[in-house]
């Protein structure tokens, strides 16, 4: 049912270098752009993530409550993604572990405060 969510930057630089690892770490990588955008997947017709600059040419600001949720393949993903946007100045918001016996997951800020989960399912 997701087919993309956009995540805002000020730094678009610096965002798209931090999201070139953090989701190369679960096999995602560009898959196109614009002049405002660019999105990231693993495959076509697969959900994407868009980080660029707000449309609305204010700056970007991190929305309360909002929270992707990036699914992983297993649980070692989960720990090496969050491993890898920690490396790169990610904010912890939670280390990787079991939250309920069908979920496993991390929690981090990236570096323009978007909140963003990692999480193995089932």
């Amino acid at each position: 049912m997701l087919a993309y969510v956009t995540l805002g930057t000020n730094n678009k630089e610096k965002a798209l270098a931090f999201y070139d690892a953090v989701l190369g770490e679960m096999g995602a990588k560009r898959f196109f752009a614009n002049d405002r955008l660019q999105f990231y997947g693993t495959g076509p017709g697969q959900p994407m993530i868009a980080i660029g600059d707000a449309y609305d040419k204010n700056p970007a600001t991190v929305g309360n409550g909002v929270m992707p949720a990036l699914a992983a393949k297993d649980k070692e993903t989960v720990d090496k993604v969050y491993a890898k946007a920690i490396s790169l100045g990610a904010t912890d918001e939670g280390p990787p572990g079991n939250r309920m016996p069908t979920f496993y997951g991390a929690y981090f800020r990236d570096p323009d405060g978007n909140k963003i989960c990692v999480c193995k399912l089932g």
